[in-house]
């Protein structure tokens, strides 16, 4: 059984990502065979990327730091991610970012989408975690779900249905992403298997 994980990319107070990330998690959990997590960073409250050791060393030892630790077996367990994020200043947020660089092997040979808003979608917060995602030798899945930015105003208004409707209307895109995603999960966790 794949362990799909959902990151919440955002721990600002009043965040819009409790509802891209539950909207993506509820689909994940309309597949069979899957186990569903959100790892929401709220829940993991890492410092600033300051280790000596670089993440990918070989016999790495165990992080000190309890989050990082718990973050790290977090994702080692999964076998592919979806990260629900905002753009920032025309990249993702810093939290977001910075969990990220605190793992090395854990994220490797494992798939990524992404479900995004902000200017433009979100796309160009997107884009540079695609470039992350490869560096950490991760597969980002082509398709993403970019939604317009009325879906933010409509939080700032307080107007949750307006929210639902949005995300509803991106159904179709989260299917295909997630499409995408788990056949790329399923290859290759075989391969990873395999080569084990």
């Amino acid at each position: 059984m794949n362990v799909i994980s959902v990151i919440v990319g955002s721990t600002r107070e009043g965040r819009f990502s409790e509802f891209p990330a539950h909207w993506i998690k509820n689909h994940l959990e309309q597949r069979l065979d899957l186990k569903v997590q959100l790892l929401d960073l709220r829940d993991f409250a890492m410092p600033l990327f300051d280790s000596a050791m670089l993440p990918g060393i070989p016999g790495r030892p165990p992080y000190e730091n309890e989050a990082v630790r718990r973050w790290t077996a977090s994702i080692g367990a999964s076998d592919a991610f979806i990260v629900a994020t905002p753009e920032y200043n025309f990249g993702p947020p810093a939290v977001l970012k910075n969990a990220m660089d605190w793992v090395y092997p854990e994220w490797q040979r494992k798939p990524v989408g992404f479900v995004s808003w902000g200017s433009q979608g979100g796309s160009r917060a997107v884009q540079q975690l695609r470039e992350t995602a490869v560096e950490l030798h991760m597969a980002p899945i082509r398709n993403a779900v970019h939604l317009p930015v009325t879906a933010i105003y409509a939080h700032f208004q307080g107007k949750s249905d307006d929210i639902q409707a949005i995300l509803h209307a991106s159904d179709a895109q989260a299917n295909t992403m997630i499409d995408d995603l788990l056949w790329w999960s399923d290859a290759l966790k075989a391969a990873r298997t395999a080569g084990a």
